[in-house]
């Protein structure tokens, strides 16, 4: 019940939100402006359901430390992506032909953290603290990890190697985050950050949705075998590989800091779980 109560709501904003911001993808003015009211609103819904269904301050989104811990996993989500396109790059299978469209990249800004801020909230900040009470930290992060991957199958482009890719790299990776630091800043942050640099700066696929216009006029060719093809980086090897590498850092943390539930640990036994 304490899951429903904080999904449907959350869920609302993030389809009605998503709906009108897709519907204003030409104009990039509106498009940002949109897509941070979205996320804003989105937190605040999380906030009050989880005070309304817990009975509990929502410490995970607290505003102090905030932006502190979403420009740190901004720089982490921006900084894995530009690893992932240097390695393509290097093989000769990604280049840049000159700028891309600033206004394409403001709208993208807006895009991006609407999708960034409610996926997280639904995926990290209701079913992985939800279900990790019930499960313990290892097997929540599997299969949340899994049902976020396998979202994506309804993506344009999208095969079961693309929802692979994405549950290793993204849904495992981004609960760990959570789990490492207990603030759904840092993910929030993260997932912003990769998604922007595909999008916004590198101008390539993101998730099999379609060729973007960022600040660079980017070329991807080559096998999709490394590249990623249709469904974009994130099927890349390489992203699999760096988006492992993070989780096992996370985790690490996660654990050194006392931070991983065992699978026997109730739900209320530790703050904002």
């Amino acid at each position: 019940m304490r899951l429903l109560k904080q999904l449907v709501p959350v869920a609302l904003v993030a389809f009605v939100g998503g709906a009108i911001v897709g519907a204003v993808q030409g104009n990039a003015v509106l498009t940002l402006v949109l897509g941070v009211a979205t996320a804003v609103l989105a937190v605040f819904v999380y906030a009050w359901a989880v005070r309304w269904s817990e009975g509990r301050a929502p410490v995970e989104v607290a505003g102090k430390g905030a932006f502190a811990a979403a420009f740190r996993g901004l720089l982490i989500g921006a900084g894995m992506f530009a690893a992932v396109i240097a390695n393509i790059a290097f093989l000769g299978y990604y280049r840049v032909d000159g700028l891309g469209s600033v206004t394409g990249a403001v709208g993208l800004l807006g895009f991006m953290a609407a999708a960034a801020v409610t996926e997280e909230l639904l995926f990290r900040g209701i079913l992985f603290r939800i279900v990790e009470g019930w499960i313990g930290t290892w097997l929540s992060l599997t299969l949340t990890g899994l049902v976020f991957g396998l979202m994506h199958l309804t993506n344009p482009h999208a095969d079961l190697w693309g929802a692979i890719a994405i549950a290793i790299e993204a849904g495992g990776m981004l609960a760990a985050a959570y789990a490492a630091t207990r603030t759904l800043w840092v993910p929030i942050g993260l997932h912003f950050g990769w998604n922007f640099a595909a999008a916004g700066i590198f101008s390539t696929e993101v998730s099999g949705n379609g060729a973007t216009q960022g600040l660079l006029q980017g070329v991807t060719s080559g096998p999709a075998l490394l590249t990623g093809g249709g469904f974009g980086p994130e099927a890349s090897p390489y992203a699999v590989v760096f988006g492992l590498v993070l989780t096992v850092v996370f985790m690490w943390l996660a654990r050194r800091r006392g931070n991983v539930v065992p699978l026997r640990r109730r739900a209320g036994a530790t703050l904002a779980r």
